[in-house]
């Protein structure tokens, strides 16, 4: 059993470590942790090595790998850098008013098996009222199950905002060899792209740079009850 703040901790290194690839140093822990010295994480650290929940790498400075996260740790706790912000309901079109901004609805969106590229639109739906109304938005139904563990489900209508750009660690819509269309989180290292899911079932997608072209990013998603 760890106690909240080995925990907290613990969490904190994981997700910087999928972020960024490097571990967090000991002044970034303390703000984490809000601790006045970092006398505090040195115990915390080797608290959690003592239980075989993190690794030190031996001839690396703040090199530390993590072996197993808590069971009580959820999903959201693991992948939480992205949290998405649910509209929950349905999409009739007949009840969006008429001064409200639409988003098209380009066809589906792979969240597992890759399918065929963004096709035309096949419908409208109102713009979340939480986004600059000057953005450039599309909407896609997913298919597939690879990202449920960031809050993304089978049948969830996941809103883009149009862009060729994205940082490390972001849900982007990737188009892979200009014919097949995939949602995943990015990571760009060197010259190596990889396509992470959020699902323990699905591999990592790793490609070259000239293979992937985001599309556009992550932003919001319906979902129908």
């Amino acid at each position: 059993m760890l106690t909240k703040k080995q925990k907290n901790l613990l969490l904190f290194i994981n997700k910087k470590l999928r972020s960024s690839g490097v571990s967090p140093s000991y002044e970034e822990m303390k703000q984490s942790l809000n601790l006045k010295s970092k006398s505090g994480i040195h115990r915390l650290i080797s608290a959690l090595e003592e239980r075989g929940f993190i690794k030190r790498l031996a001839h690396k400075a703040r090199a530390l790998e993590v072996i197993k996260l808590p069971e009580t740790a959820s999903a959201n706790d693991i992948y939480n850098n992205f949290s998405p912000s649910v509209i929950k309901g349905g999409l009739d079109e007949e009840q969006v008013p008429s001064d409200e901004i639409e988003v098209p609805v380009l066809g589906k969106i792979a969240a597992g098996t890759p399918v065929e590229a963004i096709q035309n639109e096949v419908a409208r739906i109102p713009l979340p009222n939480n986004l600059e109304k000057n953005g450039d938005y599309f909407g896609l139904k997913v298919q597939g199950d690879s990202m449920i563990e960031a809050g993304i489900n089978e049948g969830d209508t996941v809103i883009i905002r149009r862009t060729d750009t994205a940082e490390n660690g972001k849900i982007v819509v990737a188009l892979i060899d200009e014919h097949e269309a995939m949602l995943k989180r990015i990571r760009k290292k060197g010259k190596v792209v990889a396509l992470e899911s959020a699902n323990r079932n699905y591999e990592t997608k790793i490609f070259g740079p000239d293979r992937v072209k985001v599309q556009g990013v992550l932003v919001s998603l319906y979902r129908n009850f």
